[in-house]
């Protein structure tokens, strides 16, 4: 015999809610308008103890007057590589109200040249962006003694 079920129970899902609540004045954001700013921003909140042994990818979250909302860690990987899930950095732009992004990812080799996979991501994530309206402005590869900027390279 079949059993009926309360309407309810069927039904039963996952409240979504999305919130955003800054913790610094918009007055108190540094802004970025160049590369170093960019790079010294990113260095200050990278772990120096991990730059030259594992792979991490962050984004910059930028509001329209370019100044930084927040830094996200997308990832951690390994020594040769780590994930940088569009799915998860468009999410936390959207979250973040972010107008614009910056990306960033450290090469443990000390190698500032970005690879063949670097500049298809950074291909695909610009492409991803540009649907959303929320502009990839640069990607910067850091190591412990620099970085390389895909926008000052005229790779974005």
């Amino acid at each position: 015999m079949e059993t009926v079920r309360n309407v309810n129970e069927v039904f039963k899902v996952a409240e979504i809610t999305v919130s955003y609540i800054p913790k610094i004045r918009a007055s108190q954001r540094p802004m970025v308008s160049t590369s170093k700013d960019v790079y010294e921003c990113f260095a200050s909140h990278w772990d120096n103890t991990r730059i030259e042994m594992l792979e991490q990818f962050k984004i910059m979250l930028l509001n329209r007057a370019q100044k930084v909302l927040g830094i996200f860690e997308v990832s951690t990987g390994g020594i040769v590589g780590t994930v940088a899930d569009p799915k998860v950095i468009f999410s936390t732009a959207l979250k973040g109200n972010a107008t614009s992004i910056i990306l960033a990812h450290n090469h443990p080799s000390g190698n500032l040249r970005p690879s063949e996979a670097d500049k298809q991501l950074t291909a695909k994530l610009c492409k991803a962006g540009s649907f959303l309206d929320i502009a990839v402005l640069d990607h910067i590869i850091l190591t412990a003694e620099g970085y390389f900027s895909f926008s000052d390279e005229g790779l974005i």
